[in-house]
């Protein structure tokens, strides 16, 4: 199965970059890897078993290629997070607050939690998808709930 790029670009775009910068945390960055995901979409000549199939390999892809953006030497524009969150809307102080500690988690734990509450992916998909056992991924996504757990437990005894 192939899809057309133009449906892919539509579907995915917004998902790949939002990856792209809880990897990278870096508009430019991001906005990088997810036009070389696409390219290398159009590039190989590979047959796909379903859509979730496509979608699961290009963000696989988009993940790779932000990871190898960070080990580059030069990175270009770098937006420190402050910055970027100041550009962002939220529904409430709450939305905004739990964002700005996702993205203080280390990417271990937060990749993992942005592909399992925001793109709604299973434990098994998410081990297929990074290439890891479904138990390091049950296992770094409890630690990512118990981080965010604590740090929220701490501002909030802290307004209180």
């Amino acid at each position: 199965m192939r899809e057309s790029i133009d449906v892919l670009i539509d579907k995915y775009k917004n998902n790949l970059f939002v990856i792209a910068f809880n990897v990278c945390k870096n508009i430019q960055d991001a906005e990088d890897v997810v036009q070389d995901t696409y390219i290398q979409y159009i590039s190989i000549k590979k047959d796909f078993e379903s859509e979730q199939h496509i979608r699961a390999w290009l963000i696989r892809v988009a993940i790779n290629k932000a990871k190898n953006k960070n080990m580059t030497f030069f990175r270009r524009n770098t937006l420190p997070l402050e910055d970027y969150m100041e550009t962002l809307t939220f529904e409430s102080p709450e939305s905004s607050e739990l964002f700005e500690t996702v993205m203080k988690l280390p990417e271990k734990y937060r990749v993992i939690i942005h592909l399992f509450y925001y793109e709604d992916y299973s434990i098994k998909e998410i081990s297929d998808i990074l290439k890891i056992s479904e138990s390091n991924v049950k296992v770094k996504l409890s630690r990512g709930r118990m981080l965010l757990k604590n740090t929220l437990k701490e501002v909030w005894e802290d307004d209180e």
